[in-house]
């Protein structure tokens, strides 16, 4: 009887010991998602200002004379484009990563076309509405880098939680999936070409 008893007891020790691990496992990848949920926010709040300084600054070129339409229709696309694609931050995977880069650099090449084609209008450089905008703008793309690589500050460590054996195990039970890191466009690596021909 003796025997049972400490058998029933090392069970319910391991049990208890099994669902505390458990438990402690699922609050903390919770706990760090919220985390890479929450900076993931911030990174898509940092495009959306610079989509908001956009229209602001393409109403100030538009009022800019004999001004280059078409590069100015592209930036109006390419900002439509860019806002239209969204992620689930509960859910990213490389495949919307990719897909939302692709979109955001876009945006980022229309804007550079804008920016250089301005060069030929000395009135629009001297323009202070214009100025601040182009300001804000530089001021706002070092935002979003900030942002994204917080973003990856925060993925690293919930990765590590659910890979780490044998979190992994738990991991794959209550369905936390690894978020994917946000990467630079293919070539970003490389300096960009810049033409100043304007014809």
């Amino acid at each position: 009887m003796k025997k049972g008893i400490i058998a029933l007891i090392v069970i319910v020790v391991i049990a208890f010991g099994l669902y505390q691990w458990g438990v402690g496992f699922n609050n903390t990848a919770i706990a760090l998602k919220e985390t890479s949920t929450k900076t993931w926010a911030n990174v898509e709040s940092a495009y959306q200002r610079r989509n908001d300084l956009i229209g602001n600054l393409v109403k100030t070129v538009q009022g800019a004379a004999d001004f280059e339409r078409g590069t100015l229709t592209d930036v109006i696309e390419a900002r439509s484009k860019a806002t239209s694609v969204s992620i689930d931050p509960t859910n990213i995977t490389p495949e919307q990563l990719a897909q939302f880069n692709q979109a955001q650099s876009g945006l980022s090449s229309a804007l550079s076309r804008l920016l250089v084609t301005v060069e030929r209008y000395p009135d629009l450089k001297a323009n202070q509405n214009f100025l601040e905008l182009q300001a804000q703008l530089e001021g706002t793309e070092n935002r979003i880098n900030v942002a994204r690589d917080r973003f990856n500050a925060t993925v690293e460590p919930y990765n590590l939680h659910i890979k780490k054996f044998p979190n992994s195990i738990l991991a794959g039970i209550f369905n936390f999936d690894e978020l994917a890191y946000y990467k630079a466009d293919a070539g970003s690596q490389n300096a960009p070409d810049v033409n100043f021909e304007f014809d």
